[in-house]
């Protein structure tokens, strides 16, 4: 395996890691990135819970969300959500599928979005809604079939978050770690959101001025970097990873001499 492919599998299986360590993802839910060496393929874990996803668990896809190699293992049912978006979005390399619950309440009302503090604005001013049903009728809410994926993507457009009716929240990123950030952060400001509205009906938020700008820290500042190190190490610090990828210098050690003792006659 190229170097560069194992480098990606190992951050995208941090990635996963992260996002569950966060809260913004339990049992259910992925998170994919675009092949580094092939655009029109994409990797996905296979079907089991993102914090425990491993380097070795990743499936590579076509954009038809079709396995390159068919996997003796299970895979994820929504992973036509993952391929569409990448179809249709040739800048976006990472997609994240989540569950929050920070966001059920806005999903549950059709409460719009809206950025209320500077990191927040990563998910942008009243980030479109999709409903399910309104093409596609009484499902099981799971977007399995590649119209449903394909309808998702359509509603996504220019933006990098998607609500889902009574479903869930989607995001993209133009990189793994863009994307996380985006998912982070965007879950804390639905929380401050929804908390913020058990006081009034009246919320400050960033004027579209401030969105933009605001939405460039995490690429204008060490913003994603400090960011990235601080959730890796609560990952090692739960048991999860190993924080830091490089290895100790090991040195040698240097050989213990022993020095003969020198026998000093005593006077009589």
């Amino acid at each position: 395996m190229a170097p560069k492919l194992v480098d990606a599998r190992r951050e995208l299986s941090l990635a996963n890691r992260i996002v569950a360590n966060e809260g913004v993802i339990d049992a259910f839910g992925h998170v994919s990135m675009r092949h580094p060496d092939n655009p029109n393929r994409y990797l996905l874990s296979r079907s089991r819970a993102p914090e425990l996803v491993t380097p070795d668990d990743f499936i590579e896809y076509d954009l038809d969300s079709n396995p390159v190699r068919e996997p003796s293992v299970s895979q994820y049912s929504e992973r036509v959500i993952h391929g569409e978006i990448y179809k249709a979005r040739p800048e976006v390399n990472s997609v994240c599928h989540h569950h929050c619950p920070a966001f059920m309440p806005l999903l549950a009302t059709g409460t719009d979005y809206v950025p209320i503090f500077h990191l927040g604005a990563v998910g942008g001013i009243k980030p479109p809604y999709w409903d399910q049903h309104d093409e596609f009728g009484d499902t099981n809410m799971l977007v399995c079939k590649p119209e449903e994926g394909a309808s998702l993507a359509r509603a996504l457009g220019a933006h990098w978050m998607v609500l889902m009716n009574r479903h869930g929240v989607t995001v993209a990123g133009t990189s793994v770690k863009d994307c996380v950030f985006r998912c982070v952060y965007s879950a804390r400001n639905a929380e401050y959101q929804v908390r913020a509205l058990t006081i009034g009906d009246r919320i400050a938020s960033l004027s579209p001025g401030e969105t933009e700008k605001a939405g460039q820290i995490v690429v204008q500042t060490t913003g994603l970097t400090r960011s990235w190190e601080y959730w890796s190490m609560r990952v090692a610090k739960s048991g999860g990873a190993v924080a830091a990828e490089t290895k100790p210098v090991k040195t040698k050690k240097k050989p213990v001499v022993k020095l003969k003792k020198k026998t000093v006659a005593r006077r009589k």
